[in-house]
């Protein structure tokens, strides 16, 4: 019996390095033609649609807005059909709307196709890719998160550069057919490979895999409680960091940095990688609330540090590296956070609801940075970034020590 269940366990293991690894390969294509290859198409449709850039980040961040309102219902129909099955549908109908943004007469169609592509989003990136790895094994779950998040931080090192490259050669309607055959052909079969992998391992013995569930942190009277500042302090950092990411390197390239600004654009996912790498070495005994705090810190310092610095090279660096590890470590608490506090049970439920509220008011980000970076200019601008990046450590903290005041979650 023991053999068993080694070799059981064995088999588990190995399946799950094999999902973790597909989902990685998935993460970098959903993140890299659905978000980070919008900033740099952004002027090429604003010429073509004839709109301006604040425009066209006005439509991108409606469309924000209404994926993440989507989230909390995407977050229920992952726990009642699987994760998995919802990625699965997501990945042709992201492959869909970017055809049909592509192929879009007008711009009330563009419009519509990116409100629609960023619902698509929803079911295919970070916060399905998070309830896959608990649906699977909710015990491994946390560290799988770490491992996944290790590999999609390069979704923006690889696809900021392929963007910018296609660009000289494409347009971005062309660019876009390119993306949705690899959201059709490449993304979908291993989405729907994982869901045939999954249904084989729900076979288990429910004794086990009821051993597997995860109890939260936090004790029963306080988890609404909890559950509304967590969503808060999330929601403010994920504006933060949104405004950043949406102009990173066109806001950089005025600065002054020209032809640098794509190589140091191109710092931030290294950076997360490496963020990710030292919190899978090191950072097993810090609790997940405190690294919450410390991504928090690292995105407002990253800001301040652009503010202080202008277009000094150096500064930029910093900036970038200091964004990266920020992010890769958010990355991971909006997947282990909800888990740690709240555990197994209903987890796609609670983290769509997080996610919506995040998303929602992320939306506005692209477009008022936007505006304020057009129409007051870049240092105000940031400043008010680092501002809120600056409420976010507090409510960081806030949810920390509730978490320390509930005890440890049990085994």
């Amino acid at each position: 019996m023991a053999g068993l269940t080694r070799a059981t366990s064995l088999g588990n293991s190995k399946a799950s390095a094999a999902i973790v690894s597909a989902l990685g390969l998935t993460q970098i294509v959903g993140y890299g033609t659905l978000y980070y290859s919008f900033s740099i198409l952004a002027p090429g449709m604003a010429q073509d649609l004839g709109l301006t850039l604040s425009q066209v980040f006005g439509v991108f961040s409606v469309s924000l807005f209404i994926g993440g309102l989507s989230a909390t219902y995407i977050g229920r129909q992952m726990d009642r059909i699987g994760a998995a099955t919802m990625m699965t549908i997501g990945s042709p109908l992201a492959a869909f709307t970017l055809a049909i943004c592509a192929l879009s007469p007008s711009v009330t169609v563009f419009a519509a196709a990116i409100i629609l592509l960023e619902v698509s989003a929803g079911m295919v990136q970070y916060q399905a890719a998070f309830a896959t790895l608990v649906e699977n094994n909710p015990r491994s779950a946390s560290r799988n998160i770490t491992y996944l998040t290790l590999i999609g931080g390069f979704a923006s090192t690889i696809f900021w550069p392929i963007s910018a490259a296609l660009a000289v050669h494409l347009n971005w309607r062309d660019i876009y057919l390119v993306f949705a055959g690899l959201n059709l052909f490449l993304c979908m079969p291993l989405h729907f490979w994982i869901l045939r992998v999954g249904k084989a391992g729900s076979s288990a013995d429910p004794t086990i895999r009821a051993r597997e569930t995860v109890v939260g942190a936090i004790a029963s009277h306080r988890r609404r409680r909890v559950m509304i500042l967590v969503s808060f302090a999330f929601a403010i950092l994920g504006f933060t960091l949104s405004t950043i990411l949406a102009h990173m390197v066109p806001m950089l390239g005025n600065l002054g940095l020209g032809a640098a600004a794509v190589v140091i654009g191109s710092l931030f996912g290294p950076a997360q990688v490496l963020s990710r790498l030292i919190n899978m070495i090191f950072g097993k005994s810090l609790p997940q609330p405190a690294l919450a705090v410390l991504s928090a810190v690292l995105i407002a310092l990253g800001v301040l540090i652009l503010l202080m610095t202008g277009h000094w090279l150096p500064g930029a660096v910093a900036f970038a590296i200091c964004l990266g590890l920020g992010s890769g470590i958010n990355s991971i608490v909006q997947g282990s956070l909800p888990l740690y506090l709240f555990g197994s049970e209903g987890y796609g439920a609670i983290t769509g609801k997080m996610a919506a509220s995040r998303l929602a008011v992320s939306a506005g980000a692209p477009f008022v940075f936007a505006a304020l970076m057009e129409n007051i200019g870049l240092s105000f601008a940031l400043a008010l970034n680092a501002c809120l990046g600056l409420v976010s450590i507090a409510a960081f903290i806030a949810v920390a020590a509730y978490a320390k005041a509930s005890g440890t979650p049990t085994d």
